[in-house]
């Protein structure tokens, strides 16, 4: 059935603003044996698809797509930074045009909605000084890039914020056993290819990701994404932030797959609330947010 979506895009590589529009909502992704025992998402930075998918420089990321689930055609939101990281946490980029350290916004975003249905999950941050930092920057650290300390209800939650915490803990973690149900992974400012250059990052995924795709278990997926492109390629009539790879790896991931038709941060944040029976936030909602769900070994609309 049709339903109000709630935002339409205000200008190329500008940030959404409320507006409704009616269209239909794609349809639900789900694992045809079960949900996910763990869901990870990865977002490194400020590189167009062209220059990812097919370079001798990113082998280890390479592979991963040739293995694995690619989006083909997936897009950033905005630009900078920090509209990307909110759009794929809380389905919008809440008016926010900068990579402000000082702003903040309303809810609890996706952090949130775990929190409150009891789901495990943890935002891994490299080079975090402690659990729920919130200043902006420390080392190659950078707030801008950590979108959980944004949101000012989950800041006050103190259980909640202290979620967010440094990434040498993912290792204890792993080594225990005790991985979240949803991961968020935020490399440095080095590890994420934004002050460094593609092969420094994709060597940092070759040494981070085997353990991680391990631990993922039955139906476990890893999101690896790009916060924005270097152009304002866009789609989907909310996004203008630039042609990003997207890769769906894991044991829920559809081996070999491509997926052509245009998708965005939306669609990510769509298919991850799904797979874990939370609402769609904001964008993720729209019915003209397309979904990811062809890279799942599931069929849409099925039952979990």
């Amino acid at each position: 059935m049709a339903m109000t979506a709630l935002f339409a895009l205000a200008s190329c590589g500008k940030a959404a603003v409320l507006r409704p529009t009616q269209s239909r909502p794609a349809p639900q992704a789900h694992l045809v044996s079960g949900r996910p025992a763990h869901i990870a998402v990865l977002v490194m930075e400020n590189t167009e698809y062209k220059d990812v998918i097919g370079s001798s420089d990113a082998p280890y990321i390479n592979s991963l797509a040739r293995t694995y689930g690619l989006a083909t055609q997936s897009y950033a939101i905005s630009h900078p930074s920090l509209p990307n990281y909110l759009a794929l946490t809380g389905g919008s980029a809440f008016g926010i045009s900068s990579d402000c350290t000082d702003c903040s916004v309303s809810g609890a975003g996706l952090g949130g909605q775990l929190q409150s249905r009891n789901i495990s999950w943890r935002a891994y941050m490299e080079d975090l000084p402690h659990p729920c930092f919130t200043g902006a920057g420390a080392g190659n650290y950078a707030k801008k890039h950590d979108p959980f300390v944004y949101y000012r209800a989950l800041v006050r939650n103190r259980a909640a914020c202290q979620k967010v915490v440094p990434l040498s803990a993912l290792h204890r973690d792993e080594a225990r056993h005790a991985l979240p149900t949803f991961v968020w992974i935020t490399p440095n400012l080095c590890h994420d290819m934004h002050d460094c250059d593609l092969r420094t990052g994709d060597r940092f995924l070759a040494g981070l990701l085997p353990a991680l795709l391990r631990s993922l278990g039955q139906n476990g997926l890893l999101f690896l994404t790009w916060d924005e492109g270097s152009s304002d390629n866009g789609c989907c009539r909310l996004a203008g932030g630039g042609h990003i790879a997207t890769i769906v790896a894991g044991p829920g991931a559809r081996p070999r797959a491509r997926l052509s038709p245009p998708v965005d941060h939306y669609s990510l944040l769509q298919t991850v609330e799904d797979l874990l029976d939370l609402p769609r936030l904001g964008g993720a909602a729209c019915g003209c947010t397309p979904s990811l769900a062809s890279l799942l070994t599931a069929s849409p609309g099925a039952g979990a």
